[in-house]
């Protein structure tokens, strides 16, 4: 087994766990094909409204929206792996759904980040904690990948607390696991390659809204559930 018993008790405890090198060589190869190729239909389309460079500062690519489920069979069987469903029944339980994932991008030397805050927050509805699962397409370094999580929390608006954050520092193909009640944040990228993060979130139940209008089970009752045909509506 991946997830150790030490592993399930800090996410028990603290909310959170990371698993190092976890994603196999080929899962972490078509990844990182398609977030290029996404990349490039971009600069694509910036080129032919006459935009001059890419101008790339932070890109979020959301796959859900329209609503039909990627052909891409490396990614595919990633989200619908043992290691997935391992990682979902050790902190959701026997229930296990998707119901987001995207691309987070920054660009090399840029400044932008994220303020601490709650996941959580995002759905706008009462509902159990959810599950995040951060992939790591670059090592993960102080300069380059600085996704901090800090302490396990309720769901509190506006909050704010001086605790020293602990530093996710991994090699590529590792995998940062936190609850959606877990306060994080993430640096700058000083360094000068991309920042790419491929971020799949799995709830115990369906979460389905104008903005993530998918919910695809992983597991139900325990038992591994196919993953969708190419093509199929994401519902």
């Amino acid at each position: 087994m991946l997830v150790t018993e030490a592993q399930r008790e800090q996410y028990r405890r603290e909310g959170y766990f990371i698993l190092e090198s976890v994603i196999p060589e080929a899962a972490l190869g078509g990844l990182r094909e398609e977030c290029g190729s996404l990349l490039a239909r971009r600069e694509a389309r910036w080129k032919a409204r006459g935009i001059a460079g890419f101008g790339l500062d932070f890109y979020r690519r959301n796959e859900s929206p329209d609503r039909e489920w990627r052909p891409d069979p490396l990614v595919r069987d990633f989200l619908f792996s043992d290691l997935m469903a391992e990682v979902g029944r050790a902190t959701l339980g026997e229930d296990v759904y998707l119901f987001n994932e995207e691309y987070d991008i920054t660009a090399a030397g840029h400044g932008i980040t994220f303020d601490s805050h709650l996941d959580s927050r995002d759905i706008g509805h009462d509902r159990r904690p959810y599950l995040s699962c951060c992939c790591a397409l670059d090592d993960m370094t102080i300069e380059l990948f600085e996704h901090r999580v800090e302490d396990s929390s309720n769901d509190r608006v506006g909050y704010h607390d001086d605790a020293p954050a602990v530093a996710a520092l991994a090699p590529a193909g590792s995998m940062v696991v936190f609850s959606s009640r877990v306060v994080h944040r993430s640096g700058p990228n000083t360094s000068e390659r991309m920042r790419r993060v491929y971020l799949a979130q799995f709830s115990a139940e369906p979460i389905m809204n104008r903005e993530w209008n998918q919910s695809i089970p992983l597991l139900l009752k325990g038992e591994r559930q196919p993953a969708p045909e190419p093509g199929a509506a994401a519902n």
